[in-house]
């Protein structure tokens, strides 16, 4: 696993807007361009895509910016103790009514933060249903324009860890699927240029 904290961007974003940490120590934190950080607080970077809060991720403690924000040469250190932690089998308990408000509100936090997951895999993130979540997607959920999307590692729905897998799972899925288009392609393109030579 890499020092790299999850969703580098967005929390880059969050630690210019929240903290007063210098742009080199951000860049270095969230292995970022120095001059990405000061083109997300000049506003030419990054727009729209929403702050990412480390501390409530679990990613940085308060302290950690605090001593990192006092001293410009102290590097700010992920908080690897949540992160390491393997992933228990779920099992199927009881979730309270206040944590099933929380499922459409994960779904709409995946939706717009992780647009490359597919439905079933939100699904399993946040055990929701694939209805719910193809409603949410398109703007037809009964309760859509009162939805704030929340992050589920906030609500404990599921793990950084866990979102990290479902997006690993499908950048290798769509890669795979672009290397078959590909290869169609050549195919295609082969038996053209025959048939052009047998003309």
């Amino acid at each position: 696993m890499t020092d790299k904290p999850f969703m580098p961007k967005a929390t880059a974003v969050w630690l210019v807007e929240n903290t007063k940490i210098s742009f080199k120590q951000i860049a270095a934190f969230c292995e970022l361009h120095e001059l990405e950080v000061k083109g997300i607080a000049d506003g030419d970077v990054a727009k729209g895509i929403k702050a990412y809060n480390p501390i409530l991720a679990g990613q940085l403690t308060r302290e950690e910016i605090e001593e990192s924000s006092k001293d410009v040469n102290r590097p700010l250190s992920l908080n690897k103790k949540v992160l390491d932690i393997k992933n228990e089998k779920k099992s199927n308990t009881y979730i309270p009514l206040s944590k099933r408000e929380d499922r459409p509100q994960a779904v709409l936090w995946l939706t717009k933060n992780c647009p490359q997951l597919s439905d079933g895999q939100i699904v399993k993130l946040v055990g929701s249903t694939k209805k719910t979540v193809d409603l949410i997607r398109n703007k037809r959920y009964w309760n859509s324009s009162n939805l704030t999307a929340k992050d589920p590692v906030v609500s404990n729905l599921c793990t950084q860890e866990d979102i990290k897998n479902a997006i690993e799972k499908s950048e290798r899925k769509a890669a795979r699927k672009k290397k078959e288009l590909e290869r169609k392609n050549k195919k295609i393109e082969a038996l053209n240029k025959i048939k052009n030579l047998n003309e």
